[in-house]
């Protein structure tokens, strides 16, 4: 039975279930058809299929969203080894769960290895780079388990930005995270080079 686990800034949150015939667990294509037809969340789901529903972000973190992807979109143009998504792009990862960083990054090698239908779907591909950025209704704990769930699946480097604490993060596969306090700048070399995430007008 699919569960639904929504996280709540203190605004009712209207759910449309009418894209679903019964409440199992969700198919593919059950879950890309309930995205569709709440548009207006944000949705994920975990290795277990429960579905985890966010409410849009709050103009604050969205505006943090665009800097950090910003930052990204233009090393990435400049650097031309690979493609920057968005907090709207999700990913399915290798244990079924679907999710959607804030930013992601991946080679172009890889990106273009799938097919256009696999791109045009929640792409089953590992991004190689990520970004969560802690909003109000995140709890560090759950965004830490979400971090060490992308290393598990193969991400590269993963970046948990803590503006609460100003503190980022920084994820490796098989290392213990790096935890910088107030830096004004992250770098991201070897795995992304020349870039470094300023943290300015993030915080």
């Amino acid at each position: 039975m699919t569960s639904l686990l929504v996280k709540s800034e203190q605004m009712p949150l209207a759910i449309n279930l009418s894209s679903l015939t019964t409440m199992s667990k969700m198919s593919d294509r059950q879950f890309y058809d309930f995205c569709r037809t709440n548009p207006d969340l944000r949705i994920e789901r975990n290795a277990n299929g429960e579905i985890i529903v966010m409410p849009p972000a709050f103009a604050d973190t969205g505006n943090r969203n665009g800097r950090v992807f910003g930052q990204l979109f233009v090393w990435s143009e400049a650097d031309a080894t690979g493609e920057a998504f968005d907090s709207s792009s999700g990913f399915t990862l290798p244990n079924g769960a679907t999710r959607s960083p804030d930013a992601a990054w991946i080679l172009s090698e890889r990106w273009n290895a799938l097919t256009p239908e696999q791109q045009a779907s929640f792409a089953p591909i590992v991004p190689d780079f990520v970004v969560e950025l802690r909003s109000s209704s995140d709890t560090l704990v759950s965004l830490k388990e979400k971090m060490e769930e992308y290393i598990a699946n193969g991400v590269r480097l993963g970046l948990l930005i803590d503006r609460k604490n100003r503190q980022v993060y920084v994820y490796r596969p098989n290392r213990e995270p790096e935890i910088l306090d107030n830096p004004e700048s992250v770098s991201c070399e070897p795995e992304m080079p020349m870039f470094a995430l300023k943290m300015a007008k993030i915080w």
